[in-house]
């Protein structure tokens, strides 16, 4: 094969793989290139040399890029027979997406689980691979799966290849093959060997020269000369790239080719479906006759087989482009005609569009009706697609510029956050009613924040608010919880822009006829800013417990819900709204929410001591980041290392945040600070954790700065800085006063501290257990330990230094149980002997939580589901981390592991 010419390396690359896929790992490569470098050749080789394999294979259309889960469809057809051998969640969702079911919009997530144990348990007979050509016209839904799915296969059977000219961005990561051209040797033998002639060798250089080792330039450009080229070697001006000589050269032999058959390579091109018969009916009503596919055969343009296959990719571009704009419409009109709207009404809604010159109420009303459908299949970008067509087709000004709205709307979830802007534009060209010119304001307010958290989103987030009061006052108020919101992150208390100012503009807007819960969390917050957070105290215990108590949803403001537990110590109530919160953005497929939610009830998890699912929920994250290219701050996933008193994890997530805190999200670093004062206190360097709570207390967020007053208070007595300690206490008694069981415990322990009261250090215990804090509840017996055997009262020491470091050790926290441990010797008690665990390098951080979980009862498939993993996966990475320990069952694991829950 000419494309395979100087391909050694190549070749042993791809074999190299079906190597690694027979032995039972899987393995993932993008094979890159330009236009005729022979990507696809490499692909033919990688399928020819598979024949023990089941190959599953699928190619990018660039006109089908809209239609969600169109090249996944194709390409998992021939095993869908085996849908019916999956869990039901993950069966319902793949059914849903492809369009073979209907219901809800899928969550992306159970889409690309539901295909990641498709693809395991097909290859539980042979080896899979599965071959995608022409990666960057896949449709986004499509892409994003399958990328997915390529870094969670480990222990699978399977490869997945993929050729692009340049991959998307859901590729990012995966092993690259760079497909460079011949050299000149190669070239010039493989142009020697297409010629049917002599040729002049200032000619033949020349050539070797424009293709530079492009094989399919090579054999092209030849085609493309003149009589006069050949004899003179003049005819061969230079162009800025290959694939512009290379179209040139086709676009040459297609105007060669009789009128019939050039239109029927036009209409071809025009039909991504790669349906013969499909082509063929919309030919006939086009006066196309049968004959014409004769001259594009001979010409090696275009073949019709069981599909309609094209040469080259760039021959189906070019012939498109060929056509004049009439001409277009005259033939997506065919075949709109000839398409089913009863099977396939969204490639038919799409056809009709792509034939109207002006506009036709008609057909966008069908596309409305394709966009809902491709909304509730998931398909976030079709969806976007089609209703971006539905407002260039709309007649009427006004539900032009309403619908633009709309499609601003959409396009903004699909994560297409400049062309949302671009149709708000159109929107506020329109005559929008002054409700809809307000909602404008407000999503254009919302994207700006959500591309970017800082001070420009705070400043627009702002001004919509001000825009929106005398026009809708009610949507002025969630537009100043917007804000707040964006301050916290931003770290600005005072000064413009900040939220005291946000308050004050809030507190000025007319009360709500009948107010809801949104407008009572408002009222809350800008009485923490004005009037202090005693006096907002009980309002925003109120207002948490109704937020977790009804059944608010996403419209209803659940989002913000979580702003009124962070000041109260309210975590029963944080929780529950985040918990909700989580499954809203999952069943919504709100991929800008959804890691903000995870990440704000894997802090609940933590403080709870149930470290499993809180990390669990973390890999979560980190997968939706991975697939997304969002970036979130690693908050959650600090304060859990610095629970676990593990500096050399924390370390890295320290330095990061402070970095992030450099970029407007000032916040960040106090939470740095706090996670610091929680390690060093873990690991008793009292004089650090001091320092660090000092700084994190001093930097006066509204939310974080809080949370580290229990160390600061609890440093200062270590230290002997009882004035620092009883101002600290002041503090975080404005917010715990007749408050949650967490507040309380949290000012019960304060006091205790001060105070040297037994029944005090009792209560906090008490407390903390009711509340379900169990890193804190701990941490209260550790101090009365501590407090005791100061006092000489070692009997009474020991029985809760005991009861500290078998908590402490149950829920991982082993810097805390050396501390114990080591207060427990000082009372004189013997043999105090750390619990056999895990060697924190023994295991990779994949495997310790695989192994946590295991050891907590879950089945692999379980396992799996949790971490985005196939079954196969997940019993790999137990192999390994039995052979590790040591342990030949899961009991034996989980007695290994101490029974704990990290």
């Amino acid at each position: 094969m000419a494309a395979l010419m100087n391909r050694e390396t190549e070749r042993e690359s791809l074999d190299r793989l079906l190597d690694t896929v027979r032995s039972a790992r899987s393995q993932a490569l993008i094979v890159r290139g330009d236009p005729g470098v022979g990507k696809t050749a490499l692909l033919d080789y990688l399928t020819g040399r598979a024949s023990e394999f089941r190959v599953l294979p699928v190619s990018g259309v660039q006109s089908q890029m809209e239609l969600a889960y169109a090249a996944l469809h194709l390409l998992v057809e021939p095993i869908l027979h085996r849908l019916d051998e999956m869990p039901a969640p993950q069966r319902t969702a793949l059914r849903t997406a492809l369009g073979l079911s209907p219901g809800p919009a899928p969550d992306r997530f159970l889409v690309g689980l539901a295909l990641l144990t498709l693809l395991s348990d097909a290859a539980g007979d042979r080896p899979l691979i599965c071959v995608v050509d022409d990666e960057q016209w896949l449709d986004q839904a499509s892409a994003q799966a399958l990328g997915f799915v390529a870094r969670r296969l480990a222990a699978d059977p399977v490869g997945l290849v993929f050729g692009a000219r340049e991959p998307s961005a859901h590729l990012t990561g995966l092993p690259v093959l760079d497909l460079g051209g011949l050299d000149p040797s190669h070239a010039r033998e493989l142009l020697d060997a297409n010629l049917s002639g002599p040729l002049d060798d200032q000619v033949r250089d020349r050539i070797v020269t424009e293709a530079q080792g492009n094989p399919l330039a090579l054999l092209e450009l030849p085609r493309s000369m003149t009589t006069a080229d050949f004899a003179g070697g003049f005819g061969l001006p230079a162009v800025p790239s290959i694939s512009l000589r290379l179209e040139e050269g086709f676009l040459r032999r297609m105007e060669a080719l009789p009128a019939p058959s050039r239109r029927l390579l036009q209409l071809a091109a025009a039909d991504p479906s790669g349906d013969p018969v499909l082509v063929h009916r919309a030919a006939r009503r086009l006066g196309i006759p049968p004959q014409a596919a004769m001259p594009a055969a001979e010409a090696h343009l275009l073949e019709f087989t069981e599909r309609v296959h094209f040469r080259h990719p760039l021959v189906r571009s070019v012939a498109y482009r060929s056509a004049s704009e009439p001409a277009r419409r005259e033939m997506h009109a065919a075949l709109a005609e000839v398409t089913d709207p009863a099977s396939d009404p969204d490639r038919r809604a799409w056809h009709r569009a792509q034939s109207v010159s002006g506009t036709d109420e008609q057909v966008a009303a069908e596309l409305e009706r394709s966009a809902e459908r491709a909304q509730s299949r998931g398909g976030l970008a079709a969806a976007a697609a089609f209703r971006e067509q539905l407002v260039r087709l709309t007649p009427d000004p006004a539900r032009h510029a309403e619908r633009a709205l709309a499609a601003a709307g959409i396009t903004m979830a699909s994560g297409a956050f400049g062309r949302a802007l671009e149709l708000l534009d159109a929107a506020a060209a329109g005559p929008l009613p002054p409700f809809a010119a307000a909602q404008a304001d407000q999503l254009r307010a919302r994207i700006t924040f959500v591309a970017g958290v800082g001070e420009d989103a705070l400043a627009v987030l702002i001004r919509s608010a001000e825009r929106l009061t005398p026009l809708d006052p009610g949507l002025a108020r969630v537009s100043y919880l917007e804000a707040i919101r964006a301050a916290s992150f931003a770290g600005r208390m005072t000064g413009p822009g900040s939220m005291t100012e946000i308050a004050y503009a809030a507190r000025a807007l007319p009360a709500p006829a009948d107010p809801g819960p949104t407008d009572r969390l408002l009222d809350a917050l800008a009485t923490i800013f004005i009037d202090g957070p005693a006096a907002a105290a009980p309002a925003l215990r109120r207002v948490a417990r109704e937020f977790a108590g009804s059944g608010l949803t996403r419209e209803d403001g659940l989002a913000f819900g979580w702003l009124a537990t962070a000041v109260i110590w309210d975590d029963d109530a944080a929780y529950e709204i985040n918990a909700r919160q989580v499954a809203a953005s999952r069943a919504t497929g709100a991929l800008d929410q959804l890691p903000l939610d995870l990440v704000a009830l894997a802090l609940s998890e933590a403080w709870r001591g149930d470290f499993a699912s809180a990390e669990a929920h973390m890999a979560e994250t980190a997968a939706i980041c991975e697939i997304t290219g969002s970036q979130m701050p690693p908050s959650t996933t600090a304060f859990l290392a610095a629970l676990r008193g593990d500096p050399v994890r924390l370390a890295p997530h320290v330095e990061a945040l402070h970095a992030v805190a450099g970029f407007g999200q000032q916040s960040q670093a106090t939470y740095a600070h706090w996670v610091s004062a929680v390690l060093a206190s873990g690991h008793g360097r009292h004089a650090d954790a001091y320092a660090e709570a000092r700084l994190a207390v001093d930097d006066n967020h509204v939310f974080v700065s809080l949370w580290a007053l229990p160390q600061l208070i609890e440093a200062a007595v270590k230290v002997g800085a009882h004035d620092e300690a009883a101002r600290a206490l002041d503090q975080l008694t404005a917010t715990t006063h007749d408050g949650t069981d967490f507040g309380r415990g949290q000012e019960a322990l304060g006091r205790a501290l001060l105070a040297g009261d037994f029944s005090l250090y009792v209560e906090a215990i008490e407390l903390f257990g009711r509340a379900g804090i169990r890193t804190e509840q701990a941490r209260a017996r550790l101090l009365l330990g501590e407090w005791l055997r100061a006092e000489g009262r070692l009997d009474e020491a020991r029985a809760s230094l005991r009861e500290a470091r078998e908590m402490f050790e149950d829920m991982g926290m082993a810097a805390y149980a050396d501390r114990a441990r080591r207060e427990l010797m000082a009372t004189g008690e013997r043999a105090v002997r750390r619990r056999k665990t895990v060697a924190p390098a023994a295991l990779t951080d994949r495997e310790s939580l695989i192994a946590w979980l295991a050891a907590d009862g879950l089945s692999n498939p379980e396992i799996g589901a949790q971490l985005f993993l196939s079954a196969r996966t997940v019993e790999w990475h137990l192999g390994k981390v039995f052979g590790k320990l040591g342990a030949t069952s899961r009991t034996e694991l989980a007695a290994l592991l101490g029974d704990q829950r990290t």
